[in-house]
């Protein structure tokens, strides 16, 4: 009988192992499952990320993340029921269960991560925390904005990031703190205080959707943070966030390899490239070991797109270049383990 190496015999182990152990539904899933839909805690009104038109269309970055789950889940992006939740509200609502996942613009923070019974899916988008003034005040960096008021959202990393960076550096302000954000924008917008902070994708589409007349504002080129952004579900599941995770990487393979909406069908039987063959279905059982049929990505990123597609639709309209949500292999760092 010929002897196997050990190498080879380790691979052979591990080729079984991982065949034998196909994903089974947690309490979570089987709940999600039960009951027909997703429900999706979303931004309460935030172009490009997450709102919802006068007929209750929602749309959105975000949301396409909430979209590519239920197609994961269900193969229909619309089983999900949206809730839009302010800064204060989304984190009782995750922890109480009124929402299964949060896909609106939440920082992965230690604290957040740590102690709040929740985990972060990965990030989706990597921000930073800039500041939006009036061109006519003429204030064009953090120290121009001795004594200033600044508006913030209260219960935020913001909040907490501003007092920090102004503290360092001896800069003196008065906090003007909302709950919600159209309180925040309204409040600016209407001249109760000199600045607005915020991420700084964020105040892009605050400058492009409810600015009176957006080239009376500008954003300053200062980042005082690092803000990755990314979908949050409650601990206690590990297949549902497996998912979560695959969903969020799925798109980004997708990219990296050339999978659009638009070829992705024909790949399934043309492409000869091992990875792509496996992210679409067509080899492998990756869709088994995660719970879901080998197919789900092919079918969101059929309907969706890839990464850079979410991308193109949803933030390119509000000025914002990729940066360091470019693929790594295009200068950014956005970045997906191995499909295999």
């Amino acid at each position: 009988m010929k002897k196997l190496s050990i190498a080879a015999t380790a691979a052979s182990a591990i080729a079984l192992t991982v065949s034998a152990m196909p994903a089974q539904a947690g309490d979570q899933l089987d709940a999600i499952m039960d009951r027909g839909e997703l429900i999706c805690g979303v931004n309460t009104g935030l172009a490009g990320f997450g709102i919802a038109d006068s007929q209750g269309v929602w749309t959105g970055f975000d949301v396409d993340y909430c979209k590519a789950m239920a197609i994961a889940i269900f193969d229909d992006s619309s089983a999900v029921q949206y809730v839009p939740l302010s800064s204060v509200q989304r984190f009782p609502a995750l922890q109480a269960g009124e929402v299964d996942i949060l896909s609106r613009n939440t920082t992965w923070t230690l604290t957040r991560d740590a102690s709040l019974g929740a985990t972060f899916a990965g990030t989706w988008f990597y921000d930073g925390q800039g500041f939006m003034v009036r061109a006519e005040d003429g204030i064009e960096s953090l120290e121009d904005m001795d004594g200033a008021s600044i508006c913030v959202e209260s219960g935020t990393t913001t909040e907490l990031n501003l007092a920090d960076v102004f503290a360092a550096r001896g800069i003196s302000y008065e906090p003007v703190l909302f709950e919600a954000l159209q309180e925040v924008l309204t409040a600016f917008f209407e001249g109760r205080c000199d600045v607005y902070t915020t991420d700084a994708s964020a105040l892009a589409a605050v400058r492009t959707a409810n600015a009176p007349d957006p080239d009376d504002y500008v954003i300053l080129p200062d980042l005082i943070s690092k803000e990755p952004l990314g979908p949050m579900l409650r601990r206690g599941d590990d297949e549902l966030y497996a998912i979560a995770r695959w969903v969020l990487f799925a798109a980004l393979e997708a990219e990296e390899k050339g999978v659009t909406s638009e070829n992705a069908a024909d790949l399934v039987s043309s492409s000869s490239d091992p990875t792509v063959q496996r992210l679409l279905g067509a080899s492998g059982e990756m869709g088994s070991l995660l719970g879901l049929r080998n197919d789900w990505a092919l079918d969101i990123i059929t309907e969706l797109g890839n990464y850079g597609e979410m991308y193109e639709r949803n933030i390119t309209p509000l000025g914002l270049p990729r940066g360091l949500n470019a693929l790594w292999t295009e200068g950014g760092i956005q970045y997906a383990p191995p499909v295999r």
